[in-house]
Formats: structure tokens, sequence, C-alpha cells
């Protein structure tokens, strides 16, 4: 979902040089995929780690992505994304996994 927004809304249809663009928007496009993309490695690292320390650093890594991302949401607001309901479609997946997340992060403590 968030590659699809990110080329939505991105003024630089090639997604790969994003990081690029002098635009704001490009910018936020750019930060929300990496954040995205950085998601799914952490909770790999914490499920294939032994070290509570790493399973919990890993967890807090991924709590401060699902921040970043809802950040991203109203940057690209605030830089004139007509489209909201795509953002808040967004928001309302990441709300829905920060729910899944609290559940896998109790369970990983025990």
């Amino acid at each position: 979902m968030s590659r699809e927004i990110a080329s939505y809304v991105s003024h630089n249809k090639d997604l790969m040089k994003l990081y690029q663009s002098n635009s704001l928007r490009d910018n936020i496009a750019d930060s929300l995929l990496t954040d995205s993309i950085l998601i799914p490695q952490q909770i790999a690292a914490a499920e294939q780690s032994e070290s509570y320390a790493v399973r919990m650093r890993s967890a807090t890594f991924i709590n401060i992505i699902i921040k970043n991302i809802n950040s991203y949401c109203i940057g690209l607001e605030k830089d004139g994304v007509k489209e909201k309901e795509y953002l808040n479609l967004l928001r309302k997946e990441v709300k829905s996994f920060r729910r899944m997340y609290k559940v896998w992060r109790r369970a990983m403590r025990k």
C-alpha cells in the first residue's frame, strides 16, 4: 500500500530515484517506502534472534517506524495531497497493524 501511495503522490514516478529529488513530497514518499520495507526486516530479525535485547531493539524500532508512517501521512497532507482517503486508508491499516504488533510484542516477552 505504501508503494502505491508513494507512486501516486510523488512528482517523480521513478520510485528508485525519489531520494534524489528536491521535492518535499518525493522525500516523504521515499521515507514512507523505506520505512515500510524495514518493518518486515525487523520482524524477521526479532523472530530469528535468541537474544531478548535484540528482539526488544527490533520491536522498539518497529514502534518508531509506525509513528514515522503516521507522521509521513500528516506531512503529505500538509504538502497539499488532496486524496486524503488514500492516506486515511493507510492510517487505518497502520492502526490495525499496531494492534497486532502489540500482541506480538507481548508474546515476545514470554
